[in-house]
């Protein structure tokens, strides 16, 4: 049967004639396809990572996107380890710089492509009709993951809806269309790769059939796309770490020098202020901290008693959600699984526990531990930070630390502890 073709003005984005530019082709087209087939398979591996690392099939309080089904099949597979206790600063300092770095390899990629996107007729075989919906999925998909994740980094929260949802659902869209492209295309730009070394001549649908003259090579084209990652990476991957580099990631909001400076000077997300949490509801006066057991079996202990227990220290790191961290710093305070033994809990048999702040308003007031981070001994209600009592802003009078855990699982301004399982 003949191939149907529409007629189409030369002025029409659908027709070839419309794309004049030299240095769309197969080679570049490929190779940044295959760049990005990298990229986005180690972005959507730590981003399944990272939503592990909730343990959101401990408790309600931790499950971010409750009707997952079987997108959460692979948290059953494993408990998150709290070693090495830089973990989720390392997994997530890689998901959050690599979106950003591939942010100039992907929108060259979809100004290569943009003539297909726009060919008559839409379908020209069930492989092709099948092509163009994985490439409908793909487009749509990252479009919204890459903006989500970026909005989500500049602390820009205008989306319809809780971010975690959201981005957990579009990624596996986007992964569907992503698999089915690769599927289908990789193969031909594996072929288009090994023709341009062997010096065959470009053709296809994306050589324009009356290019302009050129005025950058392909190659130079690719080294202005790695000139772009690069800066980004360079104003982007310091607040993964301490001044001096911190300093340089000035596109970041977590970027530039610390916020002051002294044994408290390390960067923070939410402060009191905006917790609605005020210094005379954290007085030694006022405030207690309540740990309840199985049975009902309730202690209840003011600053200056958590004092007269055992003290221990730890070297933590903090790491965010949004990328940002901070290296180690000392803390010192009760372990976690000794407050576990006040309520009836012999040491090695430290349960699950929820913990719950005093903060009135905003994500994550409640947070819960499983055991194996409760009974690790780095794992502290945390009185001071290096060597000084905590600032109100850090989450005097004791706040959660737990090694390679979230940030938002560090509760902090701690009111209540209910260990058992949840």
């Amino acid at each position: 049967m003949p191939e149907l073709k529409l007629p189409v003005h030369p002025g029409s984005p659908t027709s070839p004639r419309f794309w004049r530019s030299p240095v769309r082709g197969p080679w570049f087209t490929s190779v940044l396809g295959v760049v990005l087939l990298g990229g986005i398979t180690v972005l959507f591996v730590t981003g399944l990572v990272s939503y592990a690392a909730y343990n959101p099939n401990l408790s309600p309080v931790n499950d971010l996107t409750p009707d997952k089904g079987l997108l959460g099949f692979y948290l059953h597979v494993f408990t998150w380890p709290t070693d090495p206790p830089w973990l989720y600063r390392l997994s997530q300092g890689v998901h959050v710089t690599l979106g950003i770095v591939l942010v100039p390899v992907l929108l060259a990629k979809l100004w290569s492509v943009v003539p297909k996107l726009f060919a008559l007729p839409p379908a020209r075989s069930l492989a092709h009709a099948l092509e163009r919906i994985s490439l409908l999925l793909l487009v749509g998909g990252v479009l919204f993951e890459f903006t989500t994740g970026l909005l989500n980094i500049q602390l820009d929260y205008v989306f319809p809806g809780s971010f975690y949802p959201l981005h957990f659902y579009g990624a596996w869209v986007f992964f569907a269309g992503f698999v089915a492209h690769v599927v289908l295309r990789v193969p031909v730009a594996l072929r288009n790769l090994r023709d341009m070394r062997n010096g065959r001549t470009e053709e296809g649908e994306l050589v324009a059939p009356e290019p302009f003259e050129p005025t950058v090579s392909r190659r130079g084209a690719l080294w202005f796309v790695g000139g772009g990652s690069l800066l980004l990476f360079v104003t982007t991957a310091g607040r993964s770490f301490d001044a001096p580099l911190r300093e340089t990631a000035v596109l970041a909001p977590h970027g530039g020098p610390e916020p002051g400076g002294g044994p408290s000077g390390f960067q923070i997300n939410k402060t009191a202020a905006s917790r609605g949490i005020n210094a005379a509801e954290t007085s030694e006066e006022a405030w207690r901290l309540v740990v309840e057991g199985p049975g009902g079996q309730t202690v209840r202990l003011s600053r200056g008693d958590l004092l007269q227990l055992p003290l221990y220290s730890a070297a933590l790191p903090i790491a965010c959600v949004e990328g940002w961290s901070t290296s180690d710093q000392w803390w010192r305070g009760v372990r976690l699984r000794d407050l576990a033994g006040l309520v009836g809990y012999e040491d090695g048999a430290a349960p699950d526990v929820l913990v719950e702040s005093l903060q009135r308003h905003g994500a994550f007031r409640r947070a819960a531990l499983r055991d194996n981070q409760v009974r690790d001994g780095r794992s502290l209600l945390a009185l001071f930070v290096n060597g000084e009592p905590l600032t109100l802003d850090h989450g005097y009078p004791a706040r959660v630390i737990v090694p390679a855990a979230p940030g938002v699982l560090n509760t902090k301004w701690v009111a209540r502890m209910t260990f058992g399982d949840l």
